[in-house]
């Protein structure tokens, strides 16, 4: 038997059964995930960006010419979380870098232009901002970039807390289409006492506040932007992480790189130095999120693999945290995102927090199934994840085991959850279901009567490609790789044991958006990795 110790949580991209559900597929790679980008500090936060052209990598090999901002040559930024050491902001990323700002702080954006000359003018457009633009030439919607000539200033006050879209105001069927969008992130001016470490908790989660999940016995780093969404007790969140939903028609990305290259080095605005890529009849091949489709998104972030694509899709979470999901919608359809495991609980949209009309202290979101990325609308949500509800023990408890770790107590508190031991691996077990294991015969060292016996793994799965044990608990490890184990047919380096826990699918609900030039597994499809709190989340890659 074991005795408790912290193990440093290492990721493996698989499918894995939850909930009897089981999938036919695993990657094997090391991932981590946060919110990632760049911020500007003082009362003036400054961003220099460029437009720029470049190939983003795809699951099936291709390399597919986009375009994309990026961090104009020169420029130093400040990148954010402080704990991510490997940080870079390339001149071209798809999408474009994350700019986390504070709530009240003036914002300054300068663009240069580095398409061809043949793609025209660029712009940045900062719906829900009182933007001044100043430089280039005016637009049809604002000032716009002319290819390699002045820049052109963006300056705005982040009046509104909350996830925002950026993108393209010019020719925008074709522009955002290549890669011309991002993300800002706007910081609450103040935090709710509650929302800080070690500040007052109160139960009942979700939204009842958090002590966060940077806590000492855990041994874990912070990797959160800050402790609340939003200046509302109701906000607090542990973990957070950043969506952006879009897809690519692969034959208008084509036809722009042959005009492109046909037209060569033309003169800015002579006859025929202009492009006239058809945008209709629209026909994506790929569905990507973050400029990536699986399982390209479980790879981590900055990953040396995608020069051009910096940020993954890999949340991670132990039970009973408050996940806060941003999510985008920076392509042309509406994505059905659907978060296996709970429903999501809506907590703002384009950074407007939604309240009950009768009480201003409670929230009013839509708890929802399947949550829409709506084309140019951001939403901010909860996700929240316990085991309760499922009928069985998720830690496998039971009172006749040898083991010490099996036999940890569930003392319910006024709301029916263990939060009376911060320390254990079942802190925020649901009592209700203690000491009920999923197995009527498990292997291994932990002996119960369970509701259920799993069936050979060959018939629910890929025999090799199993995806380890359904359990959190104790000695998950041991059981998945004993010698009297049927959990894991294949071999450890498939499922190192180190990495034990549930694994809910999170993808689009349009079966054609999880392929890859239809093939599945690919598009939009990830997986929400829920580790037992003996296990270290480190996202500092």
């Amino acid at each position: 038997m074991r005795t408790m110790k912290m193990k440093n949580t290492i990721s493996i991209p698989r499918l894995l059964p939850v909930a009897m559900m089981a999938l036919v597929v695993m990657f094997a790679t090391t991932a981590y995930g946060a919110t990632p980008g760049i911020t500007g500090t003082g009362t003036v936060a400054t961003f220099n960006l460029t437009a720029q052209t470049a190939f983003l990598n795809q699951p099936d090999g291709a390399a597919v010419y986009s375009w994309g901002y990026g961090c104009a040559t020169g420029s130093a930024p400040t990148f954010l979380p402080a704990a991510i050491t490997t940080a870079t902001c390339p001149t071209m990323q798809v999408p474009g870098p994350t700019l986390i700002v504070t709530q009240g702080q003036s914002v300054t954006v300068t663009l240069t232009n580095g398409l061809p000359t043949s793609a025209g003018n660029t712009s940045i457009l900062f719906p829900g901002f009182a933007v001044t633009a100043t430089g280039g030439v005016v637009g049809l919607l604002t000032n716009e970039a002319v290819p390699g000539s002045t820049a052109v200033t963006y300056k705005f006050t982040a009046s509104t807390p909350g996830t925002h879209a950026y993108y393209s105001g010019t020719q925008s069927d074709l522009q955002i289409e290549m890669g011309l969008y991002g993300a800002i992130v706007v910081l609450p001016s103040a935090t709710p006492l509650n929302c800080t470490a070690g500040g007052a908790q109160s139960g009942g989660k979700p939204f009842a506040g958090a002590n966060g999940v940077a806590e000492a016995h855990w041994a874990e780093s912070d990797f959160r932007l800050a402790s609340a969404a939003y200046n509302h007790a109701r906000t607090c969140y542990d973990r957070e992480y950043l969506f952006q939903w879009a897809e690519m028609d692969a034959n208008i990305h084509r036809a722009a790189l042959a005009q492109v290259t046909a037209k060569g080095s033309c003169a800015a605005g002579a006859v025929g130095c202009s492009l006239e890529v058809p945008t209709e009849p629209y026909q994506p091949s790929y569905f990507v999120i973050n400029g990536r489709s699986m399982p390209d998104v479980m790879d981590a972030n900055y990953g040396v693999e995608y020069p051009h694509q910096p940020y993954n899709s890999n949340p991670h979470m132990h039970p009973g945290e408050q996940v806060l999901i941003r999510t985008v919608g920076q392509g042309r359809w509406q994505h059905p995102f659907h978060e296996h495991g709970n429903h999501v609980r809506i907590l703002a949209r384009d950074g407007n927090l939604i309240l009950s009309a009768t009480d201003p202290n409670s929230l009013a979101g839509l708890l929802m199934f399947n949550t829409d990325t709506t084309p140019g609308q951001a939403f901010d949500g909860i996700f929240y994840w316990t085991g309760r509800g499922l009928n069985w023990d998720p830690y496998a408890h039971n009172p006749a085991s040898a083991d010490p770790l099996a036999k940890l107590p569930c003392t319910p508190d006024a709301n029916g959850y263990n939060t009376g031991a911060p320390t254990a691996i079942n802190y925020y077990e649901w009592c209700q279901d203690h000491n009920k294991p999923l197995e009527v015969a498990p292997i291994g060292d932990v002996a119960g009567s369970g509701p259920a016996t799993l069936p050979s793994p060959n018939i629910l799965t890929n025999g090799a490609w199993y995806g380890g044990t359904p359990y959190l608990g104790p000695n998950a490890a041991v059981r998945s790789t004993g010698p009297t184990s049927n959990l894991q047919p294949s071999n450890v380096q498939a499922n190192p044991g180190n990495e034990r826990g549930f694994a809910f699918m999170w993808h689009s609900h349009n079966e054609r958006e999880i392929t890859t030039n239809n093939v599945f597994p690919g598009g939009m499809l990830m997986m929400m990795l829920v580790d037992s709190r003996e296990f270290v989340i480190d996202e500092a890659n």
